[in-house]
């Protein structure tokens, strides 16, 4: 009988079975490198926060250089918010298509190099001009983070490095109030964006040479495929260099487009999503753009203004750290309602109480408090975002929600102004609180919330 079996020297023809990502990542541990990748990401994102912030923190030392009142700076707020917009939704698309990495680091050159370039403004025109540039980097970093964040981690600490990495954002306006508002004074508003520009640009430079690409995004490259598992080994989970890959626990969908977000089996959520993005950051913006402003003119001294925008902040943090834990053993949402409802009734008694120096500590104390909760929701948001989209529309998917929501920031330079034109302090925060009510309901249509810990 003649042998079936192979000649002698010839190859093993076998081949073996693909190589599931999601299972070694979602099932394995959080290892140190993957740890340091996420800290890369926030650190992007910190300077996202904090060059987002000097415009607003700058605002009374520019209108008394060019003599000129708050509410002429409202287009100039407004063309940032814009460049955000647009920079979230070709963000994300180019994040999803061209990959998280170079997207986000992309984003950061580009609002790191126009932030510094405001330090040579002589006009409103220009300044508006470059703030949209800065914005469409400020705007596309974001959903590519969230994306990064969340592709590196197990699905069971998920929610929590998305929040860690995003609540760099208050983290970076907490840094930039409590250092810009004792640098302007000595060396004025130019130097500051100048110093907060380069910084954004020297923090791009490291992360293009340390931070890898997202192995989901990878795992649905075959020709990025020896990246993967170079990738992969880098961070603890050693496979062999020619294994080829699947992702089979992500959810298939044909194209990477913004249609595809409104399938049946999407439309709720993301319609939801956008409408919470979208109130939220119209709270979070009226708060940005013109607590520093309101309270000065008030006759509150600079060191109270600095304190006010940090608390507003500050808070923001440690919610956010916090909502992200809470989410991590209860789901999101009772974490998510449960701040939203706190929010709502810290501008309710900051509405309430008389802006004046003699309720000055109040008053920080509440911003901490209104600021913590309001960041808290929008950061979470996109953690909760993360959850919701399949990776193949991940970014895009993240960069829709928040450039809708972004809308609602542009519109906010206007809001905050009429507010306090219309009504002083008082209406300022009925308006947030309101739209803090708004989002409580959107954030109830939600469907596919993180479900609580098991």
């Amino acid at each position: 009988m003649r042998s079936t079996s192979p000649p002698r020297g010839s190859a093993d023809v076998s081949v073996s079975a693909p190589v599931d990502v999601g299972v070694i990542l979602d099932e394995g541990p959080w290892g140190p490198r993957q740890k340091r990748f996420v800290a890369l990401t926030a650190l992007t994102i910190i300077f996202d926060g904090i060059d987002n912030q000097l415009l607003p923190i700058s605002l009374p030392a520019i209108m008394r250089d060019w003599a000129l009142p708050r509410a002429s700076f409202a287009p100039a707020l407004a063309s940032g918010m814009l460049g955000m917009m647009i920079g979230g939704a070709i963000g994300g698309m180019a994040g999803d298509r061209v990959g998280r990495r170079r997207a986000l680091i992309g984003s950061a050159l580009l609002f790191g190099c126009f932030t510094a370039a405001v330090a040579t403004a002589e006009s409103l025109l220009t300044l508006g001009l470059l703030r949209f540039f800065a914005g469409l980097g400020l705007g596309g970093a974001l959903p590519n983070a969230a994306a990064l964040s969340s592709e590196f981690v197990p699905r069971r600490h998920r929610a929590l490095a998305v929040t860690l990495t995003i609540v760099c954002i208050p983290a970076g306006g907490t840094l930039a109030a409590f250092a810009g508002g004792r640098m302007l004074p000595a060396i004025g508003w130019r130097a500051l964006f100048l110093i907060g520009g380069l910084l954004a640009v020297v923090i791009a430079a490291l992360v293009s040479r340390v931070l890898p690409e997202s192995p989901r995004y990878l795992a649905r490259r075959p020709e990025r495929w020896l990246e993967l598992a170079q990738t992969l080994n880098r961070i603890g989970h050693p496979v062999p260099s020619a294994s080829a890959f699947v992702d089979r626990g992500d959810q298939t969908i044909a194209r990477t487009s913004v249609s595809a977000l409104f399938k049946a089996d999407l439309r709720r959520d993301t319609l939801a999503l956008c409408g919470a993005f979208f109130f939220c950051l119209l709270a979070v913006y009226v708060g940005f753009n013109w607590i520093p402003s309101m309270l000065a003119g008030e006759g509150m001294t600079a060191i109270v203004v600095s304190n006010g925008l940090a608390a507003f902040n500050m808070g923001g943090v440690a919610g956010a750290i916090a909502g992200g834990l809470l989410i991590a053993r209860y789901g999101s949402r009772p974490t998510m309602l449960g701040m939203a409802v706190v929010a709502v009734c810290g501008a309710v008694a900051l509405a309430a109480m008389p802006v004046s120096a003699g309720h000055a500590v109040s008053i920080v104390v509440l911003l901490g408090i209104t600021g913590g909760m309001i960041n808290a929701v929008q950061t979470t948001l996109f953690a909760l975002a993360a959850h919701v989209y399949p990776t193949i529309v991940r970014a895009t998917g993240v960069g829709t929600a928040v450039a809708v929501g972004r809308s609602g920031g542009v519109l906010s330079t206007y809001v905050g102004a009429w507010a306090l034109e219309a009504g002083g302090s008082a209406a300022f925060f009925a308006t947030i609180a309101a739209a803090m009510t708004l989002v409580l309901a959107c954030l109830a249509v939600v469907r596919r919330h993180v479900p609580r810990k098991s």
